[in-house]
């Protein structure tokens, strides 16, 4: 008789317990992979010749509720498409950080900075570059992302990386042009398994 009561004391002693671990991880948003943390501050920084980069930059910013700052060049690039592609040519080749318009003037707030851009002959637009010299970002989880005209993200994340030695650079997201009907949910699913 003592022996069935100990027995039964016991599982329901284990049954409390596996209940109350299960409550304590789904009301526990920090448990969850890819939760980003209400008391991280995110700045989502992008440059965008046509437009399509911001449109994903505020995409992410309704997911994240972050900060959106537009890069922008002090010289402005040619309406033209062909002139702006041999410009950007040109730049790629001299590796050229043109002087951009404003600067982040609270930069060291932020824990989370996602850095979108253009694919330029094969990597970032030189401006993107200019952004990454010019800010203090040592320390900081760095999110890439890049809009294309077809021909993926080629080296886009891999020179960003390079020019953020002492910053945790995640995996980025490429998006053609705009995007499609799935953009949306590939953008949340992005963003959901984020080791953030």
């Amino acid at each position: 008789m003592r022996k069935n009561f100990l027995l039964i004391l016991i599982i329901i002693i284990i049954t409390i317990g596996f209940l109350f671990i299960k409550v304590n991880a789904e009301n526990n948003t920090d448990l969850k992979k890819g939760a980003i943390m209400p008391e991280r501050k995110i700045l989502i920084a992008y440059y965008s010749y046509s437009g399509n980069t911001k449109y994903i930059a505020e995409k992410i910013q309704k997911i994240t509720k972050g900060d959106l700052f537009e890069i922008k060049t002090v010289k402005t690039y040619p309406k033209n498409y062909n002139e702006v592609v041999e410009e950007a040519k040109k730049e790629k080749n001299n590796d050229y950080r043109p002087e951009l318009q404003s600067k982040v003037e609270n930069i060291n707030e932020y824990n989370i900075v996602f850095i979108g851009t253009p694919v330029w002959w094969y990597t970032m637009a030189p401006a993107v570059k200019s952004f990454i010299s010019e800010n203090d970002l040592k320390g900081k989880i760095i999110i890439p992302f890049c809009t294309h005209g077809g021909g993926g993200a080629s080296s886009t994340f891999i020179d960003m990386a390079k020019l953020l030695p002492y910053s945790k650079v995640l995996k980025g997201i490429e998006i053609y042009e705009r995007g499609n009907a799935s953009t949306d949910k590939d953008i949340n699913i992005w963003i959901e398994n984020l080791d953030i």
